[in-house]
């Protein structure tokens, strides 16, 4: 284990230690990435790029035109600087090597770097030193996996632009987010805009001086000025529709990715600090939770008790003779327990230590062998509290006569019927 010292620079992450070369800690080693642009190209990427190309060629190409002089020249300065600045933001915020410093001066891209392993060991640096770049790092840097290297001030490694966002494309990662979120909202209302017009008064979009030549209604000029194509009002529509759903499935993305960084940026944290604080906080949930269930079921235990299963005064009974089924058990059991006990106490006991057999005043029946035993309720009767339970329900009967509860249910029936019944 490294020794640890107060001394030191911040203590940040865990050591490797496991293994005694780094080549224990990687795997197969691969080229670091320099910046977006490095292969291979990932998916989301192709489709940003994608997306951008379609919102400008529909929008400044078929749309933007249609608009009545001067809300069109406004909407192209407006929209076309949103679209513009996205542009430029995008492809800065994907060409910056967000790497930190002592990497870019020490990191040769040319030559392969083990990658790290995150299956053999959880992190990479420890006490401010990478142990994969091998330099010294800041306090914010994290070893990113998907570029292997170490990145200034890191907040996420952002797919859509195939690059890590970190201290040095962070404000231009943002600006790219604004700005979309700015021209997408202006192009969906335009775009509104033509297709209600359409309906109420579609001669305010015709106004162009290539419509002149146009001697049908139902025909539109697409590419106006420069390149005007003649197509379908259905066709005008359509595409209206097909564009308005997909800036608005891109606005929910993109407003969703900016409020949250206008959050974080109030909160003075990264991404990657937010994600190991909700981290932290659901461990301290799950372990609440585990601890909050074992308490419960501890209190429920404590209040429900120990069940006295038996009632015995040294002369245990069957389980099919017993007067009580498991369901009746519960108060009655420990009220009798105890009552009969204490009453059994008051009869004379012989020499040997043994009860008499006769406990009342009429002589007892004959037990028949694998039938029902037979119980015998005492004919002094000390405790008036105990006389008065038992004198409620199935369970009050004659003093001094002997009972037996049916071994097919709890009723408890007189054990002369039954004597009768087996001599017949």
């Amino acid at each position: 284990m490294t020794n640890m010292s107060c001394l030191e620079r911040r203590f940040r992450r865990t050591a490797p230690v496991r293994g005694s070369s780094r080549n224990e800690l990687v795997t197969a080693p691969l080229h670091s990435r320099v910046n977006g642009w490095s292969l291979p190209l990932h998916v989301l990427q192709l489709l940003a790029w994608l997306m951008y190309s379609f919102m400008a060629i529909v929008g400044f190409g078929v749309y933007i035109p249609l608009l009545p002089p001067p809300w069109n020249y406004i909407a192209y300065g407006v929209i076309g600087t949103a679209f513009l600045l996205h542009l430029l933001t995008h492809l800065a915020a994907v060409t910056v090597d967000p790497a930190d410093h002592n990497v870019q001066l020490r990191k040769d891209y040319s030559s392969p770097m083990p990658v790290f392993d995150k299956k053999k060991q959880p992190h990479v640096i420890h006490n401010q030193h990478c142990y994969l770049c091998e330099v010294d790092v800041g306090p914010k840097v994290k070893h990113c996996g998907s570029c292997n290297k170490c990145i200034a001030d890191f907040d996420h490694h952002c797919k859509w632009l195939n690059n890590c966002v970190g201290r040095k494309n962070y404000w231009l990662f943002f600006m790219t987010v604004l700005s979309a979120v700015f021209g997408v909202l202006l192009l969906v209302v335009v775009i509104l805009f033509i297709f209600i017009e359409h309906f109420v008064n579609p001669a305010n979009l015709r106004l162009a001086a290539a419509f002149q030549s146009v001697k049908e209604n139902g025909t539109w000029l697409a590419f106006l000025p420069l390149a005007p194509v003649q197509t379908s009002s259905a066709s005008l529509l359509i595409l209206a529709f097909i564009t308005v759903i997909v800036a608005l499935a891109s606005l929910l993305l993109l407003c969703h990715l900016l409020v949250f960084h206008v959050y974080l940026l109030c909160k003075g944290m990264s991404t990657y600090e937010y994600i190991m604080k909700q981290r932290q906080l659901q461990s301290c949930r799950d372990q609440g939770g585990g601890a909050t269930q074992q308490t419960r079921s501890e209190a429920s235990a404590q209040s429900l008790g120990p069940l006295d299963m038996s009632i015995d005064c040294d002369a245990p009974l069957s389980s099919r003779s017993s007067i009580f089924k498991y369901k009746d058990r519960g108060q009655m059991s420990s009220e009798l327990s105890g009552s009969i006990c204490s009453e059994m106490e008051h009869f004379p006991q012989a020499a040997n230590g043994e009860n008499p057999p006769n406990y009342g005043s009429k002589a007892s029946s004959q037990i028949i062998p694998g039938e029902a035993s037979v119980s015998w309720r005492p004919s002094r009767v000390e405790s008036p509290q105990v006389l008065q339970q038992s004198s409620s329900g199935r369970h009050s009967q004659a003093e001094g006569h002997p009972i037996v509860q049916s071994p097919l249910g709890t009723s408890i029936i007189d054990t002369t019927v039954v004597h009768q019944q087996l001599i017949q």
